[in-house]
């Protein structure tokens, strides 16, 4: 089993963290008003069954290590009880089904396609149940769960939110220096009310001097890169997205995992890339 040392996708576990709340901060939500920029990339999911072959693969290289963090999903692949298209939505469902010696199944997404920056943008409504753990995030090129060099090779956080504190949404940036083994990650969080009822556009705007995450017109998370190198700024890189929804895990399940609330869905109305023009 991996080492926690390794774990990817950990924003803000441990009391104590250093959240940066800036709710208060709104800004409009550049997509709409930019015609720098270009869409490069799409799923608006206006098909039927699984997920399109070409743009999506499945994730599941770390279910017997329990993604090193002792989740408690299986991930599986190619199956419609887990990831489904159907109505014009995407549907991430983590279920009460046994699987080897895991309790619950579910699917974790990655795009076959990567980006130098951009604007990353899903509109999805978020699992309520205590226990779950969904995320919208990104790693780098070529990553493998495997490869054991999280977190210096980068991370990039556009949401995460756990069933237990419905509505608190996070966003954060993980390197070797800023993460949360040190209390030192950079992240912030924003209260999304009704976020598991109502469809909401989780955006990430991703320069080479800045970060920024949005939830619609609210810029809640800022990052800046101040040029002190890739201990602390790993984001030079082309990253791919990731799509997932997790049960328990040392944050996950904090307040225990609810198995009545099950089945639980994630739903994704459209992912959109924008890139600038040249």
């Amino acid at each position: 089993m991996k080492s926690l040392l390794f774990i990817p996708l950990f924003a803000g576990i441990l009391a104590g963290c250093n959240f940066q709340q800036s709710t208060n901060h709104t800004d409009q939500n550049p997509n709409s008003t930019n015609n720098k920029y270009k869409l490069v990339w799409s799923d608006e999911f206006n098909y039927t069954g699984l997920p399109d072959s070409s743009k999506w693969s499945y994730d599941t290289e770390g279910n017997d290590a329990g993604w090193g963090n002792h989740e408690a999903q299986y991930y599986t692949e190619a199956s419609e009880k887990n990831a489904k298209v159907e109505k014009g939505t995407l549907h991430i469902i983590a279920r009460k089904k046994k699987i080897n010696d895991k309790e619950f199944t579910s699917a974790r997404l990655a795009s076959k396609a990567d980006w130098l920056y951009g604007r990353i943008e899903v509109n999805a409504k978020l699992p309520a149940g205590i226990g779950t753990w969904s995320a919208i995030w990104m790693m780098p090129e070529g990553w493998s769960f495997k490869d054991g060099n999280w977190p210096d090779i980068g991370e990039i956080d556009i949401m995460e939110h756990v069933g237990h504190d419905l509505g608190v949404v996070h966003a954060s940036a993980h390197s070797k220096d800023y993460q949360w083994q040190k209390h030192t990650q950079k992240t912030a969080t924003i209260m999304v009310h009704g976020a598991d009822e109502t469809f909401h556009s989780y955006i990430l705007d991703w320069e080479p001097d800045a970060l920024k995450a949005y939830v619609d017109d609210s810029l809640y998370f800022q990052y800046k890169n101040k040029g002190f190198g890739e201990t602390k700024w790993p984001y030079n890189k082309p990253f791919y997205l990731i799509l997932n929804v997790a049960i328990g895990g040392a944050w996950g399940s904090m307040q225990g995992i609810d198995d009545k609330a099950f089945p639980q869905t994630m739903e994704v109305d459209y992912v959109r890339v924008y890139q600038k023009s040249e």
